[in-house]
């Protein structure tokens, strides 16, 4: 199925593109991609150092006449995000990805197609590979863990990039020049419970809210789509007073950076009350389909007997999570003032899971305003701790300023304007570029991120528009062939 992409213009990206889709490469399982890329590298003959952390560094001089020129970093991350469909076989460590052309587009069966990063990462192998090319300096930097915690960008150090100028290309719409970007910190939530015996005369079930689109916690957090955990807690309160529920286990969502699509819970009723919760179910999926009917078209809410387990979690603890999660802040926060149509601070709430006497929830907080960010930490804290939790914040990284007087700036506005006859939107991103991070460990780089245009990045609807990588791939070219001078 995937090898006919290998056939779309340009082949020289969509052939780097293809060859990554064969390597398993979640984040925090990326050494398949980095040892690839490392022989990439030494078998052009290009100098290809690798860092502590199994960032990658290639560098190929700058063509002849264009020695002159700042040196130009291409940058992209390795890892990606692995979500599937719950009725897809796949191991995102060891199976490659089914990418095919669906029309206009690129997809997966079933599974992410990881073109967030892989099209930035094989544009700029093929800026390395390319000798027809015309350039100043150029670097390829490809980190790793980028969507877990942007490990290899927090640990790249000082004086190891010669560039004056980052180029991310990690951005998912064409014709957009991205200056700025959101921080953010990870909020993680555990609640201790005690295991009680199961109460007899109790029939037990599981409710599993499936079929949401999920997506990009950053960039889709403002699109309306449903969170498959605020629905699912949304009916558990109103379960639990109507019908006397005890819960056994839960686990909603995935990954902390992807809008949750699915939720699960296995409950137990006093079996009199049983043909209620079925009927409760049946209601509640109608409201759910009327209220999110343009957005969520797939939505579904089941109810299906399971044998009784061994314990329920206790009482109280049950009381307190549904109440917290419930009332957890989560979407839009507040738009931003100075950049229409921008989100400016959001929140996440990705992931509720009981395991081993604990209930954990995480949480993703957004904000191009420390402050915000600050704030709605507190916020979230102040719920759970109500519910006597513990919450610790971590892995928090800067926004990235825009800096709108930048050569390179200039340069591709001049370029894209010339080639495809207007100017490009210059705009901020509601999403963690690594920009934030790189450009806090080297203040003098100059940065912009671009891209081809890609649709429902962490989710398996992802896919990315055929045309338009090529277009990605021409501005590249210009670009490069019109690197500011030093």
């Amino acid at each position: 199925m995937s090898n006919s992409i290998t056939n779309l213009e340009p082949k020289i990206v969509w052939k780097h593109f293809h060859s990554l889709t064969q390597i398993p490469r979640p984040s925090k399982h990326e050494k398949a991609a980095v040892d690839f890329v490392i022989n990439f590298g030494k078998t052009l003959g290009l100098e290809t150092i690798v860092d502590e952390v199994g960032n990658v560094i290639i560098r190929k001089p700058a063509t002849a006449g264009m020695e002159n020129r700042k040196g130009i970093i291409l940058q992209g991350h390795l890892d990606m995000v692995p979500q599937k469909n719950s009725d897809k076989t796949h191991d995102f460590t060891k199976d490659p990805i089914e990418a095919y052309v669906d029309g206009e587009w690129v997809t997966a069966d079933g599974t992410t197609l990881g073109a967030d990063n892989g099209i930035g990462v094989a544009a700029a192998m093929a800026a390395l590979e390319d000798k027809s090319l015309v350039h100043g300096p150029i670097e390829g930097l490809f980190t790793i863990d980028e969507e877990t915690g942007m490990t290899g960008a927090f640990n790249l150090k000082p004086g190891v990039l010669k560039g004056d100028i980052l180029i991310n290309l990690d951005s998912e719409d064409e014709g957009e020049l991205y200056v700025g970007c959101a921080g953010g910190v990870d909020a993680n939530i555990q609640l201790k419970y005690k295991e009680e015996a199961t109460p007899e005369n109790y029939q037990f079930s599981k409710l599993s809210l499936t079929g949401l689109k999920g997506g990009h916690s950053g960039m889709d957090i403002s699109s309306g789509r449903a969170n498959s955990i605020k629905l699912l807690f949304r009916f558990l309160r109103h379960a639990e007073k109507e019908f006397g529920i005890r819960i056994s286990s839960i686990d909603g969502g995935s990954l902390r950076n992807a809008i949750p699509r699915e939720a699960f819970v296995v409950l137990g009723v006093p079996k009199s009350n049983y043909s209620a919760l079925e009927q409760a179910v049946k209601n509640q999926v109608k409201v759910y389909k009327d209220e999110f009917s343009a957005v969520e078209p797939d939505l579904d809410f089941q109810i299906q007997k399971v044998d009784a387990p061994k314990n329920v979690i206790d009482s109280k603890a049950q009381w307190s999570i549904i109440r917290a999660v419930f009332g957890c802040p989560n979407g839009v926060i507040r738009m931003s003032d100075s950049m229409p149509g921008l989100v400016e601070t959001s929140t996440n709430l990705a992931r509720v899971y009981s395991e081993n006497g604990f209930i954990y929830t995480q949480c993703l907080l957004r904000s191009s305003v420390d402050s915000s960010k600050e704030a709605l930490a507190e916020k979230i804290a102040s719920v759970f701790e109500m519910a006597d939790a513990e919450i610790e914040f971590t892995g928090a990284y800067p926004g990235w300023k825009p800096n709108l007087n930048s050569s390179i700036l200039k340069v591709m506005s001049d370029v894209y304007n010339k080639n495809w006859g207007k100017i490009p939107e210059i705009k901020a991103i509601h999403a963690g570029l690594e920009c934030g991070i790189l450009g806090g460990i080297y203040p003098n780089l100059e940065m912009i991120s671009f891209g081809p245009t890609i649709r429902y990045p962490h989710s398996p609807d992802e896919k990315v528009k055929i045309d338009t990588v090529d277009m990605f791939w021409k501005f590249l070219v210009e670009v490069l062939k019109n690197a500011p001078q030093k």
